[in-house]
């Protein structure tokens, strides 16, 4: 479905709006750790399990929105799930349990869904190749951008306001979010044009598109690339807050959410990573991102502010150059069950989220910041294998090429 230059520009300014409205709301925990864990008296390196909590039901609702939004349509999952996120937010102010809050961030987690299960698939449906390429980046940015708005909001609200004052905040954010980013949304939608008097009803048919992805040769390497990715580079923002509140650098409240301004890294890789992949190849990309991750990690050993700085800048650099260029490589690649084929993606994504955080605990608990680079390294090893896996096609051409130059001119 073809759509004019205002509608196309209308569909990525509202969707990249919502995306950052999503990971304000997904992130802004991880800026307030301090503050939650004085308010519900919960140890900080607990706190951090908020933000697994909600990645891990937000990875499971991703599924749901595929399925539906084959069915109803892409605009109508988004806009209810943008407005009823609003209601959700206004109940936190009233929390009294650190349980309570779990609770809310696990219902957080099931809403805040809908826009990236669905975001890749309405582009795809809506654009061209080369305008999905281009939209991808500006959406993967805003993703970028939402992170980093949400944690230093969130610190600053720790330095600045109690629970309460926070909450109230946060839900007045969101709900201007929403209604910009609603009002942008064109009012088209191919998929809900084709199926407009069919009444929605769900069968194990439906279910097949997960199956059909699921047996493609790389699909699932390329969605335990992503969560793998994640796993090791969001985990390590929440430890690294941890380990700038103690000494020897005893960073303030507000002071150790700056650490968050090295996302812009990931910003301006996300934006150029439809030109890179153009240029450099899309495997060849992916190699060069995930050493990029490993060399940042390990950079943070030096256990320096100027080490630490730079290492996470260049992680967050590898990190948004592969999750762009394996996000994207997902919706050209889905020819079929667009929706299924990035939920998957994104479940993985988000599981690795969820999973990290119990999984660099006990190495937090045991080494400090050494134990956190350990656990992750490990993890970077096995992602560097699948990165050469996924590669391997490509590296048996060059090879077989530079052999066929090394030949005799008389024996080609």
């Amino acid at each position: 479905m073809q759509t004019t230059q205002s509608q196309t520009r209308r569909l990525i300014a509202g969707l990249s709006i919502a995306s950052i409205v999503i990971y304000i709301n997904l992130y802004i925990v991880q800026g307030m750790l301090p503050l939650v864990s004085e308010q519900f008296d919960v140890a900080p390196a607990h706190a951090t399990l908020l933000l697994s909590v909600t990645s891990f039901s937000m990875a499971i609702s991703l599924l749901f929105y595929a399925l539906l939004s084959d069915k109803v349509g892409r605009r109508k999952p988004i806009i209810v799930s943008l407005y009823l996120l609003v209601m959700v937010d206004g109940l936190m102010i009233w929390l009294g349990s650190f349980e309570q809050l779990m609770l809310i961030r696990l219902l957080q987690g099931v809403l805040l869904a809908a826009v990236p299960a669905i975001a890749m698939a309405y582009f795809k449906d809506m654009l061209t190749n080369k305008q999905l390429l281009q939209a991808g980046a500006i959406y993967i940015a805003a993703n970028s951008v939402g992170g980093i708005v949400g944690r230093l909001i969130g610190g600053m609200m720790t330095a600045l306001f109690n629970w309460q004052q926070a909450m109230l905040l946060l839900c007045g954010l969101t709900a201007l979010g929403v209604v910009i980013a609603v009002r942008c949304l064109p009012d088209i939608d191919a998929v809900r044009a084709q199926h407009a008097k069919v009444p929605v009803k769900f069968s194990i048919e439906d279910f097949k598109g997960f199956k059909f992805h699921l047996k493609d040769r790389k699909l699932p390497l390329i969605y335990l690339l992503g969560g793998m990715a994640f796993m090791v580079m969001v985990n390590q923002y929440s430890y690294i807050q941890l380990h700038l509140m103690q000494a020897p650098f005893e960073w303030g409240r507000f002071e150790v959410t700056l650490i968050f301004l090295c996302y812009f890294a990931g910003t301006y890789a996300s934006s150029r990573s439809a030109k890179w992949v153009s240029l450099f190849g899309r495997e060849p990309l992916l190699m060069i991102a995930s050493v990029l991750m490993f060399i940042g990690t390990l950079i943070t050993l030096f256990d320096t502010i100027a080490a630490i700085i730079a290492g996470f800048m260049v992680m967050s650099f590898g990190f948004f150059t592969l999750h762009s260029s394996a996000n994207a490589w997902v919706a050209e690649r889905a020819s079929y069950h667009r929706a299924k084929a990035t939920a998957l993606y994104l479940c993985s994504y988000y599981l690795g989220a969820a999973l990290g955080g119990p999984y660099l605990l006990p190495f937090w608990q045991q080494a400090n910041w050494q134990g956190v680079v350990l656990g992750s390294v490990m993890l970077l090893i096995v992602q560097q294998i699948l990165v050469l896996v996924l590669s391997r096609h490509k590296l048996q051409a060059f090879y077989r090429y530079q052999r066929l130059l090394r030949r005799p001119m008389l024996d080609r």
